[in-house]
């Protein structure tokens, strides 16, 4: 290896061309990209080639190691950042005055979650950023409390000519927002096409102005107001498409006459939380903005199946909808809603009085080579059961890539083979919480019981069969009081490895999969079926039976990693991370709290080999001392969360 960090390969091989690396590389994810650009200078400098740097983001903390960064990213054509825990500080300022020299035309998007920034700062930085496209202040309290941000026309006049080309502005959780810091920011950016509000104290019932006329008096110091927002949203009609409202006390008469502005044709809305609308006001708004493309109505706990009719019946280029904890909402409507041919997401998570049944009849009804929904979440519907999914699988199987059946907690092994067979295109797939999935589902066996063999079975009937050549009557699940199913034996295993069949193993496009609270599985499923090079992020938690031998299988097996959970695993020990951690060097989040046999041995293995740690949970490890993650935090320069309440063997009862 030479001195500046790659290994010197050139002596031994050929030198290609820097186009034909390129187009190797083209082949890989940006991840395994990412890890090829450390072999030599040759591949670092194809990686860096342009068709690879579209919607790069780099995330760090607001520390003296991040300098360097952010000079080497000047020799990048564009990039965006996310710079956490930005304060007052001198290193703060030094920080974001090398932002502003060295990225200044080159930043697109900027943002500063969980900072305490001054205005100042800020003020110095944004005339730098000539071509920023999207900024986020959502929760920079510190730049509104005063009310002075932005007060001098000078300083709007340099703000202004840097961001006239904005097009994304997040205000989110702005506690002291107003419309006189409002019209100041957005008066220096006059090309918005998204807006978010969400979370903030907007008077939509309360006129501050009392009757006044638009354009009448001085704005108001104290609060954000309806008149406000209406006289913002007229003049950004000619740009603005997308609109985020959630968690505010929007009533159905202010959505009403915020969706009857002349002009406005919004394609996004989100009104998540917003407690007090109801169907007469969904109705209003699919009338006056029947171009909405993606619509947001989760938490709107008034609304009904009314409003399921009027979404289907009013928004026909629809194509992501969330009635996510709409607990009204029930089967009525959602075979009409489900025929909707653009419809690419659905999420019905949290509606309790869903079963798919009418799911399924839509889809039926029609021609399923239509159909397009990609995105089906189905999250703690408890009515879903094995026959649904059956019919959902066999009809969204060519399109179906991400599905969320976490806490139906009446699935079975039946659900498991079905999928495995019939949605081999998922990408992400949920069910944590399933506690009835075993080490057969997962492995596409028939599970032998005590009652009858599977021959005996054939014999009175049709049967769901691994090979799914008929399809009849199921058996029902085993109740609480019948005897322990038979647990995975190594002859099982044999025959599991020469038959194959419809396992998990045939979903090889995964990159997420969530089996936390599994509690039947054993390690005999995890370390035959997860087998997957290009999955990111999994969670094993609460899973009791697995032990070291998972954990050192799934870290072989699944190297692109970049978050693990598996808290609530008391057999996970030092010696399963030992055997781990040398494989998966991109692990960024780990999870591992009230693990009782993981110690300080597990934190010194993570400073050695897992550099890129973001988030560590180790909460509740009796064994590990607290001097040691302070070592830890000191070694890992990305580290930004570490949770280790009661670390040490703490006495809950006196801490809490």
């Amino acid at each position: 290896m030479d001195d500046t960090g790659w290994n010197d390969t050139t002596t031994a091989t050929p030198d290609l061309p820097l186009e034909i690396i390129v187009y190797i590389l083209s082949f890989l994810h940006a991840s395994d990209r990412k890890e090829a650009s450390l072999v030599c200078r040759d591949w670092y400098d194809a990686s860096q080639d342009l068709r690879f740097q579209k919607n790069v983001t780099f995330r760090f903390p607001a520390s003296a190691s991040s300098l360097d960064l952010i000079r080497g990213l000047s020799r990048k054509s564009c990039c965006s950042l996310i710079i956490s825990q930005v304060d007052g500080f001198s290193l703060s300022r030094t920080l974001l005055l090398e932002v502003g020299l060295c990225l200044g035309p080159k930043l697109e998007s900027l943002a500063l979650p969980g900072s305490s920034i001054t205005e100042a700062s800020l003020l110095a930085l944004l005339p730098h950023l000539t071509s920023l496209r999207r900024l986020d202040l959502r929760g920079l309290d510190s730049l509104f409390m005063s009310g002075a941000f932005l007060s001098r026309e000078e300083h709007r006049k340099q703000v202004r000519l840097a961001l006239s080309g904005l097009e994304e502005l997040d205000l989110s959780n702005l506690r002291y927002l107003s419309d006189l810091t409002f019209n100041r920011l957005t008066g220096c950016t006059p090309s918005l096409h998204r807006v978010s509000l969400a979370g903030c104290h907007i008077a939509f019932e309360f006129d501050p102005y009392q009757g006044c006329p638009v354009g009448v008096g001085q704005d108001s110091s104290a609060l954000l107001s309806l008149r406000n927002l209406h006289r913002f949203l007229m003049e950004q009609t000619p740009t603005l498409v997308a609109l985020d409202l959630s968690r505010t006390s929007i009533t159905p008469e202010s959505l009403r006459t915020v969706a009857k502005v002349p002009g406005l044709v919004l394609e996004e809305l989100r009104l998540q939380g917003c407690k007090e609308l109801t169907d007469y006001s969904v109705e209003v708004l699919v009338k006056h903005q029947p171009s909405l493309q993606r619509l947001d109505l989760s938490a709107c706990t008034e609304l009904t199946s009314r409003s399921v009719h009027a979404i289907t019946k009013g928004l026909k280029g629809l194509k992501h909808l969330s009635l996510s904890r709409d607990w009204r909402v029930t089967e009525k409507g959602l075979a009409d809603l489900i025929s909707v041919s653009s419809l690419r997401s659905l999420d019905l998570s949290e509606c309790p009085h869903v079963s798919g049944t009418e799911m399924v009849k839509g889809l039926m009804g029609r021609d399923t080579a239509k159909t397009k929904l990609n995105k089906l979440s189905l999250k703690s519907c408890t009515y879903i059961r094995d026959l649904a999914i059956f019919s959902l699988a066999q009809l969204l199987g060519s399109t179906l890539c991400e599905l969320d059946l976490t806490s139906c907690v009446y699935l079975t092994d039946l659900s498991l083979r079905t999928i495995a067979t019939y949605l081999q295109g998922l990408v992400v797939l949920r069910l944590g919480g399933c506690k009835e999935i075993t080490d057969w589902g997962m492995l596409g066996m028939e599970e032998p019981t005590m009652e009858y063999e599977p021959a005996q079975e054939m014999d009175k009937g049709p049967s769901f069969t691994r090979t799914f050549g008929n399809m009849g009557f199921f058996w029902p699940p085993s109740t609480p009081f019948q005897e322990r199913p038979k647990l995975v034996t190594e002859e099982d295993l044999s025959l599991f490895r020469e038959q194959g069949g419809a396992s998990l193993l045939t979903l090889s496009r995964l990159q997420e999969l969530d089996l936390s609270a599994c509690s039947k599985l054993t390690d005999s499923s995890i370390t035959q079926v997860l087998h997957y090079p290009d999955l990111q992020r999994l969670s094993l938690s609460m899973l009791p039976e697995i032990t070291d031998a998972s954990l050192a299988s799934v870290a072989w097996h699944c190297r692109s990693l970049t978050s693990l959970a598996l808290s609530h695993c008391p057999r996970v020990s030092d010696n399963g991370v030992a055997k781990a951690v040398p494989y998966l060097h991109r692990l960024q989040y780990l999870y591992l709290s009230c693990c009782d046999n993981i110690t300080d041995r597990s934190l010194s293995l993570l400073v050695q080999h897992c550099k890129r740690l973001r988030t560590l949970d180790i909460s509740m490890c009796k064994d590990i001392n607290i001097t040691t993650v302070d070592f830890l935090q000191s070694q890992l320069p990305f580290l930004e969360n570490i949770h280790c309440r009661f670390v040490g063997g703490a006495d809950l009862t006196l801490t809490l």
